[in-house]
């Protein structure tokens, strides 16, 4: 018996995933409907506190601009190049940070000159960068990709770390006992035991960069749901900053809940609540 098939058969990191019991899919049920009744109520909860008197817009009045702006092409022409700033940005983070996480944490040596200067840097808000970004790069996209890449690329790479340093060296043991080189340990071994803290960290990137988002569209931008809540803000346009409030929230949790989907996945050996 190799050792992949050792491990498989143990019901560690790489065995097959077994079907999701019946209590996990009454669970799963109960969960959305519990977030659809939330939703309502916190919908209903904002109508009444703008109808209380608070200076808030009614969820109609949100509702009337949204289409106009969809009418006019102004709200996918900033859906548009918002996502893509996020998604660019996102993804180079998210490339480059596995693996640098899957370095410092597999290799002393790489730890020991990465691991300083990581945790130097994530100390640092990416939106403190913004004027040397500036700068640097000038007022193009350039800047704005960069901020929203370091936000996605610190949170990434130390939940990718962390996993690879927090695999259970009884696994790795068991692997080198069977004949597994060190290679043949770490694809069968510490990828798929660290595969939850990479999407951990990813689901968090993920959030980072949506919300550096609106900071890095002030630099110079012409375009961007972060650059029309901006113009909103100065003429006290409350309707409109809430959509783009709301289209922000709406397109996080898509692409979280994507994160998600391919979490359970990938993970389908862990054991799930």
């Amino acid at each position: 018996m190799t050792a992949t098939q050792a491990i498989a058969t143990s019901g560690l990191p790489g065995a097959p995933a077994k079907k999701m019991p019946k209590a996990g899919v009454k669970n799963r049920k109960l969960l959305l409907t519990l977030n659809v009744v939330s939703v309502v109520a916190g919908i209903l909860l904002w109508w009444a506190l703008s109808l209380a008197g608070f200076r808030l817009p009614t969820p109609v009045a949100v509702v009337e601009r949204a289409g106009e702006l969809i009418a006019s092409g102004t709200l996918l022409t900033d859906i548009s190049a918002s996502l893509t700033r996020v998604l660019i940005g996102f993804a180079l983070g998210t490339l480059v940070a596995i693996p640098v996480g899957f370095l410092m944490g597999w290799y002393t040596v790489a730890r020991g000159i990465i691991e300083p200067w990581v945790q130097f840097f994530r100390t640092i808000p990416p939106l403190a960068i913004i004027p040397l970004a500036i700068v640097l790069m000038g007022i193009g996209e350039e800047p704005k990709i960069f901020v929203i890449f370091l936000a996605a690329f610190f949170a990434c790479v130390i939940s990718t770390f962390q996993g690879v340093v927090n695999v259970d060296r009884t696994l790795i043991n068991a692997a080198r006992v069977l004949g597994s080189k060190d290679g043949g340990i770490f694809i069968r071994v510490v990828v798929p035991a660290s595969t939850p803290f990479i999407l951990v960290g990813m689901r968090v990137g993920l959030g980072a960069s949506w919300s550096t988002l609106v900071a890095a569209e002030l630099i110079a931008a012409q375009q961007g749901l972060g650059f029309r809540m901006q113009q909103a803000q100065i003429y006290y346009d409350l309707p409109t900053i809430f959509v783009g409030l709301i289209t922000i929230g709406i397109l996080g949790l898509l692409m979280d809940r994507i994160l998600l989907f391919a979490e359970r996945k990938l993970t389908g050996w862990q054991e799930r609540r």
